[in-house]
């Protein structure tokens, strides 16, 4: 299959048009094809292990989940499917739902009822049928089409999981309803699952997804995507002019989250799904929601695949494996599969809009992280993002987006508890040190847990938030950014007295090229910078290192403040020259930035006076 060639005429960025998309949507299409069973009920990838959910249900999110990458495929070509996709789909669709859940079968799909991860993948079903339609469903038989309806089915109930899988059913609801399939139930199903993710809904853009401050990648690809394309493909006036707007104010500020080289900020969990991401700003293109140019949401889709594709996110079959870039393991959750990272099908999206349409024949045009400096903090979430326009790199400061287990049993989890990411480093993984991390060291040199982080008012160039690291002792924590410039400051509230302290940045790898990390020690730590020697990352494989400073509390409020950058520039000056710290009682920082701008901040949370610590000035 020829590559199209590049037209930097018309996308300067990325070389990449519509054809590029096509062949790319191809060939991963055609690489799954030797994975699928005899009769093409399930496609059974290889990996390194099953999920939790075993691999009958590996299987089927085999099938699912490149199904709908087939479907945005042909109905983005008006049916025309010179592979034959459909065929083989519309084959596995009979053979997987003539026996589920029987044994021995090699084609039989899980039920929905006795297999929870079915649910998931029944959305990813019924969106391919909804959206070929006249392709597939309209030319089964009739026996075909009523045990496919009875496998979707039971997808209506209430959901099984109190998050975003409620949208799964509506998924399914809307594809029910346009084919004539029990109607009422299908509309009781969208009205109550809107409904639950109504109260989730924060303002600004933003979802929490579920109860729980969970600010992440599922805002953009599932809490937008499902109900503003339910409401597209419904033609419901009604919902998309309730969803449309949020979905608006989402992708401002999603587009801040892209890297120059097209890399989304890799946060939160599901990270395996890549360039999904790219899902939500396609969406807004197709139905007029959103704020960015037709060049630039095709330079951002476009830059996002590329990233990945370009840094080996494909094996040697063709196949997208577990991973960032490459198979990465600490980033795959134990719900993930080895089918699990084709729910990247979501960010080909951009194939439902014709090719006359604008965002095809625009010129790209720039990022936002490629336009000017930004500091901008994201609606409710406690999260800041910091991007410079000198290297297009983007940093997120995380004062308040958590996961429900974030700080159970097994510690912190790395894709929230961090207080900062970025599209060029880290996170690091256990045993290693945590990067960009506050602590408190116990006796035995281990470093305390942040756990669940709850905001604090903050404000245009500031995020402040607090936690409790170990019973009775709080610290409140505020990041304020300007230029390439973090200004990292932390308050211990009750902790015994000389209790020592950490504060690590940002992971690099030693290898030419790596972006510039450095800490400087400004109030409450001494003078010595240490490198903490770190492993593999989902940037790149070992070795990397990590800047570290350490202190000790003095008194029952004991200050700690940092200078720290990450940064793309060459020989970048050091960081005790980004800012002068002046420390008041409050405490109260007065900051001189490098440009001659004034901050202030004063930290919340005092119990009586604080006691100055020794350390640099």
């Amino acid at each position: 299959m020829p590559t199209p060639p590049e037209d930097r005429e018309l996308s300067p960025y990325t070389g990449w048009t519509r054809a590029h998309w096509e062949r790319t949507a191809d060939r991963l299409l055609l690489a799954v094809r030797p994975h699928a069973s005899p009769r093409g009920g399930r496609i059974d990838l290889p990996g390194p292990r099953p999920s939790w959910s075993g691999p009958r249900s590996d299987g089927l999110e085999g099938f699912a989940r490149t199904f709908l990458l087939a479907a945005l495929r042909v109905a983005g070509a008006r049916g025309e499917d010179p592979h034959g996709h459909l065929d083989r789909y519309a084959a596995g669709l009979a053979a997987g739902t003539l026996a589920p859940g029987a044994d021995g079968d090699p084609d039989a799909w899980p039920t929905t009822t006795g297999t929870r991860q079915a649910v998931v993948e029944s959305a990813s079903v019924a969106l391919g049928l909804r959206l070929t339609r006249p392709w597939l469903w309209d030319r089964l038989d009739d026996r075909t089409r009523q045990r496919a309806a009875d496998w979707l089915l039971p997808a209506l109930a209430p959901s099984p999981v109190d998050n975003n899988w409620w949208l799964f059913g509506l998924t399914v609801a809307g594809f029910l309803r346009d084919a004539g399939i029990e109607t009422d139930r299908a509309a009781a199903t969208a009205d109550r699952s809107l409904a639950r993710i109504e109260d989730w809904y924060l303002g600004d853009g933003w979802y929490s997804d579920g109860d729980n401050r969970a600010f992440d990648h599922y805002n953009s690809w599932a809490l937008h995507l499902y109900p503003v394309l339910h409401a597209h493909l419904a033609g419901d006036r009604e919902l998309l002019d309730r969803y449309g707007p949020r979905l608006r104010a989402h992708l401002a500020d999603h587009a801040h989250l892209f890297d120059t080289s097209g890399a989304p900020v890799p946060y939160g969990r599901s990270l395996v799904y890549r360039f999904a991401a790219a899902a939500a700003p396609w969406l807004g293109a197709l139905t007029g929601h959103t704020p960015l140019t037709p060049g630039t949401t095709r330079r951002l889709a476009s830059g996002s695949l590329r990233y990945f594709l370009d840094r080996g996110a494909t094996d040697g079959r063709g196949l997208l494996t577990l991973g960032w870039h490459g198979p990465h393991p600490p980033l795959v959750q134990a719900y993930s599969g080895p089918a699990s990272p084709y729910w990247a099908s979501k960010g080909f999206l951009g194939l439902l809009l014709p090719p006359d349409h604008p965002v095809w024949t625009a010129p790209e045009e720039p990022l936002p992280a490629e336009r000017a400096d930004t500091v901008r903090p994201l609606g409710p979430t406690g999260l800041l993002v910091q991007t410079t326009a000198a290297d297009g790199l983007v940093r997120l400061h995380n004062h308040g987006s958590n996961h429900v287990a974030a700080g159970g049993p097994g510690g912190d989890d790395p894709g929230y508890a961090r207080f900062a990411y970025a599209t060029r480093t880290g996170p690091t993984g256990a045993p290693d040190p945590a990067d960009n991390h506050f602590a408190l060291l116990r006796p035995d040199g281990t470093a305390t847990d942040r756990g669940p982080a709850a905001p604090l008012p903050g404000g245009p160039d500031r995020a402040v938030s607090a936690h409790t690291p170990l019973p009775g002792v709080r610290v409140v924590s505020a990041t304020l950014a300007r230029g390439r410039a973090e200004l990292r400051a932390h308050l211990v509230l009750g902790a015994p007295e000389g209790t020592p302290v950490r504060q690590t940045g940002w992971a690099v790898p030693d290898a030419p090229g790596a972006p510039a990390s450095q800490l400087h020690p400004v109030h409450g730590y001494g003078p010595e910078v240490t490198a903490l020697p770190t492993g593999a990352t989902l940037q790149g494989p070992a070795p990397t290192r990590t800047p570290a400073v350490h202190g000790a509390t003095r008194g029952p409020a004991a200050l700690f403040v940092a200078l720290a950058s990450l940064t793309g520039e060459t020989a970048p000056a050091p960081a005790a020259a980004l800012a002068e710290v002046e420390v008041a009682e409050g405490p109260e920082l007065r900051v001189r930035w490098g440009d001659g701008a004034v901050t202030r901040l004063t930290l919340p949370g005092t119990a009586g006076p604080t006691t100055p610590s020794p350390g640099p000035a």
